[in-house]
């Protein structure tokens, strides 16, 4: 597409390097904090940052500070230059930080606001962006991007390729093309908030944090910082142990597998403190993935949510277990699954939506990580859901059970009803088939004693018996 073929209103805002007043395709709300310098130094300890490539501008700022007295490389966007638009010496400095904190293997923070490629520039703009998305590529270390405010097209783009988007309430937007040009081009309207808000991308996994303010994006910020390396497959931060919540995880958990629970709960009881970084919370919520501490040691916790679709794996959350566990075997932090699932979600729907697909990529994911992965069963666990979350034979260093728990190709009811078909048909109480069934070949004692489960473990002793595994795999 030539400059010409372009629609009027998106290059005269792309020339201007501003939106015209009104406009919202690539400018922020008026009253939003456009100072990139104002916005980094609140993430930072104070008088750490310490600027390079200052002579150059160009609306990007960065350096190195610390955070809670842990080094960082940062670099940051000042909306109010040209409307925050790429050019090639800007571009130049974002990659070669991202370079340096790879060579010396630290952290880097971005706090990315920009309507994309400086149109003046031409081609050496979007060289700019590859050359930034290049180092993001190959970058070695975890990388963090902040969204204040709107980005779009290939600042759009570069928070994707790095580990951790968050994204700030009430200014983020994330957009590849702007309201304006959506509507010119298909007819669609929809604001910028409809288009790429928070609510947005929460929803669909774009954004893996949210923060209501600056205050709070600064303080995910510090908590994120401490479950993270600061170097793929690095030492792991340490952090001081904290008791867990005091009772019985199990209190929590209804006996009956037709009632639904928040498996946030047991989660509490497991981890330091009772606390946990949920990321995506919003997208797949049948899935929840977090980061926590056990004793001390940061671990991902990948764990199927009873509330929600009744726990069980969609293509969906196939899809955010993959990317999560990916993420835990590329830091070097040990996965804790916990498993309470009566099996992949059915229907006509879910075949549509590539679960074969989705599916298979959990199961890959899970295979091939090196990380420990230790899982436990709580209460049911069916077919290939058993398989995909971590078996035994697909990988797992540990697999424990609490008692009760029930494992096999699928629930008793249905087994039966297979199985016994004759025989129900001949008058057979089915549900008596089913009690007997479950009783024979569902139950923890039955996987356990043909070795497909390691131990069966009080829910109350869960905790410690994985800081125990952890100690030896670790």
């Amino acid at each position: 597409m030539t400059l010409d073929e372009l629609p009027p209103a998106w290059v005269e805002e792309r020339l201007n390097g501003e939106m015209p007043a009104g406009g919202t395709a690539i400018a922020s709300p008026p009253e939003a904090d456009d100072d990139a310098i104002a916005g980094l130094r609140a993430l930072l300890d104070a008088d750490t940052f310490h600027p390079w490539r200052s002579a150059v501008g160009d609306g990007v700022l960065a350096g190195s500070a610390r955070v809670r007295g842990r080094l960082v490389y940062v670099w940051g966007q000042d909306v109010r230059h040209r409307g925050g638009s790429l050019g090639a010496a800007g571009g130049e400095t974002i990659a070669r930080t991202i370079r340096h904190a790879s060579r010396a293997g630290v952290p880097v923070i971005g706090v990315a606001h920009s309507g994309g490629a400086r149109l003046q520039e031409g081609v050496a703009a979007l060289s700019a962006y590859g050359a930034i998305f290049r180092e993001q590529a190959l970058a070695s270390v975890p990388q963090i991007t902040l969204i204040p405010g709107v980005c779009a097209g290939g600042a759009a783009y570069s928070p994707a390729l790095g580990d951790f988007v968050m994204m700030i309430q009430p200014h983020g937007r994330l957009f590849l093309t702007g309201p304006r040009v959506v509507e010119q081009v298909t007819r669609e309207r929809a604001t910028a908030e409809e288009l790429g808000g928070v609510r947005v991308h929460a929803a669909n996994g774009v954004a893996h944090l949210v923060a209501e303010s600056d205050d709070a994006a600064a303080e995910k910020l510090r908590d994120l910082l401490s479950y993270i390396p600061s170097t793929f497959g690095g030492p792991l931060p340490l952090v001081p142990v904290v008791p867990p919540r005091e009772g019985d995880p199990a209190d929590h958990v209804p006996s009956s597998t037709r009632r639904v629970y928040d498996v946030r709960d047991v989660i509490a009881f497991l981890l330091d403190g009772g606390n946990h970084l949920e990321l995506c919370a919003r997208w797949a919520r049948n899935l929840v993935t977090a980061f926590g501490h056990l004793d001390g040691r940061p671990v991902g916790i990948v764990a199927n949510q009873p509330r929600c679709l009744g726990g069980t794996i969609d293509s969906t959350a196939s899809e955010k277990g993959r990317w999560f566990v990916d993420l835990c075997d590329r830091l070097g932090l040990p996965i804790v699954v916990l498993v309470d699932t009566p099996g992949f979600l059915p229907g006509v729907k879910q075949e549509r939506a590539g679960v074969i697909r989705h599916g298979s990529a959990l199961l890959r994911a899970f295979a091939r990580a090196s990380t420990p992965k230790i899982t436990v069963t709580l209460r049911q666990a069916y077919g290939g859901a058993h398989i995909v979350m971590n078996s035994r034979d697909l990988g797992a260093d540990l697999t424990l059970a609490w008692p009760g728990a029930q494992i096999g190709v699928m629930g008793a009811p249905q087994a039966v009803a297979i199985t016994q078909r004759r025989a129900i048909s001949d008058g057979a109480d089915a549900e008596e088939l089913a009690e007997a069934y479950a009783s024979e070949r569902l139950g923890v004692d039955f996987a356990a004693a043909n070795g497909f489960v390691d131990e069966i473990v009080a829910p109350g002793q869960t905790r410690e018996r994985l800081i125990r595994a952890l100690e030896l795999h670790a």
